[in-house]
């Protein structure tokens, strides 16, 4: 593993493969469901962590979503920018602030395909929480052109040593 970079260290504690003990979504627009999802967090040395996620169908495990991008700290401070791109032709700038027991996030832009399926997601808010017996809870609210901000994903993970 590569070494890491000093302005890692308050969010150090994301870096490993994490898997989903628990994982649901829900939306007004859509059935309720379930999935499984490992996401993992990767340091190059750089002031950023690699980031991918995969989730699957919780029966047939059939592939249901990816996402990859880059989680970056500004040096010196608390303030990241997470940038992902889904494969459904979405691509999101998180901005926000993180620490030793979590993050908190917020969509600075979302931008789509110009042939991405309708309705367009136009917001999304993040929390990331490291809870006191090692599993992370992640919570992500969505704002589309046909509903306001509503919670979507909740999950809950653990670490995979």
């Amino acid at each position: 593993m590569a070494k890491i970079h000093e302005a890692l260290k308050p969010i150090q504690w994301l870096i490993g493969t994490w898997e989903s003990i628990s994982a649901k979504g829900s939306f007004p627009t859509i059935k309720d469901f379930t999935y499984k999802e490992v996401i993992k967090f990767e340091s190059l040395g750089q002031p950023l962590l690699n980031y991918e996620s995969r989730s699957k169908h919780p029966v047939s495990g059939a592939p249901m979503h990816l996402e990859s991008g880059f989680l970056r700290i500004k040096p010196g401070t608390n303030e990241i920018a997470f940038m992902v791109a889904h494969n459904f032709g979405l691509v999101v700038l998180e901005e926000g602030t993180g620490d030793e027991q979590g993050l908190q996030l917020v969509s600075k832009s979302v931008d789509r395909m110009s042939f991405a399926k309708d309705p367009a997601v136009k917001m999304v808010q993040k929390r990331y929480c490291l809870n006191a017996d090692g599993t992370l809870q992640i919570e992500t609210d969505m704002e589309t052109s046909n509903t306001p901000l509503t919670n979507h994903l909740v999950a809950i993970y653990k670490r995979n040593e």
